[in-house]
């Protein structure tokens, strides 16, 4: 991700440390996608209007708390493996590989489609995730890449479920 990526807590976990750099590069890549989306999330759940405010607004909250789960899943791996989580604002902007949210949506529709649209390339990218670090021998962070891909393949489900007319 950066040339800020490198170990710099002495671990004890038996990666070896080339695996390990490479591990925490995926993960601070994720971080960065991850804490993008929770704001791009929160930035719904602020300006959605219309009929169904409600019932969209306690949604996207919940999908809010879910990601930010994530996030501490993620953060706190990087350190487990010896690395530095980069978790600014100002490092997600830069690193993220989600688009900048449309400030233009306002009602459920608009938010609905381009939630949806965010988290299934998070989803995705953590499909892959799961691959690549299993592949570098870290069968533990390729499971945390699992439990995430479990929550965001389901708030991808909930927010399809609202977007189909028959």
């Amino acid at each position: 991700m950066t040339t800020t990526d490198s170990l710099h807590h002495r671990t004890r976990v038996n990666l070896p440390d080339t695996e390990r750099l490479q591990v925490v590069q995926h993960l601070n890549a994720s971080l960065a996608t991850a804490l993008d989306l929770k704001t791009q999330v929160k930035q719904a759940h602020w300006n959605v209007a219309g009929p169904q405010f409600y019932s969209l607004h306690l949604l996207f909250d919940k999908i809010a708390d879910d990601v930010d789960e994530a996030v501490d899943l993620i953060a706190e791996r990087v350190l487990q493996l010896g690395g530095t989580a980069l978790g600014t604002a100002r490092i997600a902007a830069q690193h993220s590989i989600l688009g900048e949210y449309p400030h233009h949506a306002v009602d459920g529709k608009q938010h609905l489609e381009a939630l949806t649209e965010r988290i299934a390339i998070f989803a995705n990218h953590v499909r892959d995730a799961i691959d690549a670090t299993g592949t570098l021998g870290d069968a533990t962070t390729a499971d945390i890449y699992t439990e995430v891909s479990r929550a965001a393949d389901k708030n991808l489900w909930m927010l399809e479920a609202h977007l189909r007319t028959t």
